[in-house]
This record gives structure tokens, C-alpha cells and sequence, in this order.
């Protein structure tokens, strides 16, 4: 019986999800076939449906990695002393991430796709739900802290936080010179001041 190598496994699992990613980005989910995929990621059909049986799984992988990702930048700094620092390295690790153009590509496929898509939406809203509700425990924290502005609902302001540092997206699509590094002082001022009393 042949051994399983659990790093060739994930070496390979990764080599499709990064293909992927570049087609659904160039094509979107539509236009993009299980063929592109296998073209891209270097294999055959059999290879590829071994890891991923359709490609909704690979959309579902996507989700999943996704979460993944949030959850270590949370992990990151959720336990940091001072709940309004955390706050603001939080959401400008998200803008960093949402500044990556292939990522604010798959993002803005990934919205399109919600749309008119229940199960796609049903995927990544629970990755929201969860990045939401970290959030607004790490606001309510800053606001027994003394650190932000009580009178800000701590919902409300966890939907504006996400949507600002998802902004990023937008910019990288529709400014050509986006430059992360000359915005990043000025974001983390608009943090700040929103957040203090």
C-alpha cells in the first residue's frame, strides 16, 4: 500500500487552487472551464478531479482558504493589550490583502458571483459573519477600554471598518498607479479618527 505524503498532497491542492484563482481572476467563474483549469495547473482531468470532484469544490476550497487567512490575522493581533492598535493593524491587513491585484480581481468576481448565486454567497457570507463579529467583540473591548468613542454602534462601525479596507479592491481595479505604501499613513489616520473619542 503506497503512503500518503501529506506535503505532496497540499503542493498539489495548492498548484490547482493558485491556477484556479488566475483563471476565474482573467475569465471569471463562467467563462472559466474545469479544461482552463487543468491547462493552467499543468495536469490532467483525472489528476485534477482526484483533488477537486467539480469546480464548485474549488470555489468552496476558495472560501475555505479565505477564512483561513482572516482567522490568522485576527489571531495575530485580537490579543494584543490596546483593542484600538488591534483594530487598526487588523483592517490594514486587510487593505494590504485586498490590494493585491489578484486578489481584488477574484474579489470582484467573488461579488458578482454572490449576486446572482445563492450557494456562492451562502459560502463567503459565513466568513463574514465571523470577520464581523470578531470585529465589533474587538470594538467593544476598545470601548471599555476608554479607546473609542462609545457612542458609535459597534455593529454599524464593524461594517464600516470591513468596508473601507475592502475599498482597496476598487482602487486597485480602477487606479492604475495605486501605490499601498502612499496610502497606508493616511488610512491608518482615517482609522484612528474614527474609532477616538
Amino acid at each position: 500500500m503506497r503512503k500518503v505524503d501529506p506535503e505532496k498532497v497540499e503542493a498539489k491542492r495548492r498548484q490547482i487552487l493558485d491556477a484556479a484563482i488566475d483563471c476565474f481572476a482573467r475569465q471569471g467563474f463562467h467563462g472559466t472551464s474545469t479544461a482552463s483549469i487543468c491547462a493552467a495547473a499543468g495536469m490532467s482531468p483525472g489528476n485534477l478531479f482526484h483533488y477537486f470532484p467539480t469546480k464548485a469544490s474549488i470555489i468552496e476550497a476558495i472560501a475555505q482558504d479565505e477564512q483561513l487567512a482572516t482567522a490568522e490575522i485576527f489571531e495575530k493581533w485580537s490579543g494584543a493589550e490596546d483593542a484600538l492598535t488591534a483594530i487598526e493593524e487588523i483592517v490594514v491587513e486587510w487593505m494590504r490583502l485586498a490590494s493585491e491585484p489578484t486578489y481584488a480581481r477574484i474579489s470582484i468576481e467573488v461579488g458578482a458571483e454572490a449576486s446572482r448565486n445563492p450557494d456562492i454567497k451562502a459560502l463567503f457570507l459565513v466568513n463574514d459573519q465571523r470577520v464581523k463579529g470578531r470585529m465589533i467583540t474587538l470594538i467593544e473591548r476598545g470601548i471599555r477600554q476608554g479607546a473609542i468613542d462609545a457612542a458609535l454602534a459597534p455593529d454599524l462601525l464593524a461594517s464600516w471598518l470591513i468596508a473601507l479596507a475592502e475599498g482597496a479592491v476598487g482602487r486597485v481595479v480602477f487606479e492604475s498607479k495605486f501605490d499601498l505604501s502612499a496610502h497606508e499613513p493616511v488610512f491608518r489616520r482615517i482609522v484612528r479618527r474614527t474609532l477616538q473619542k
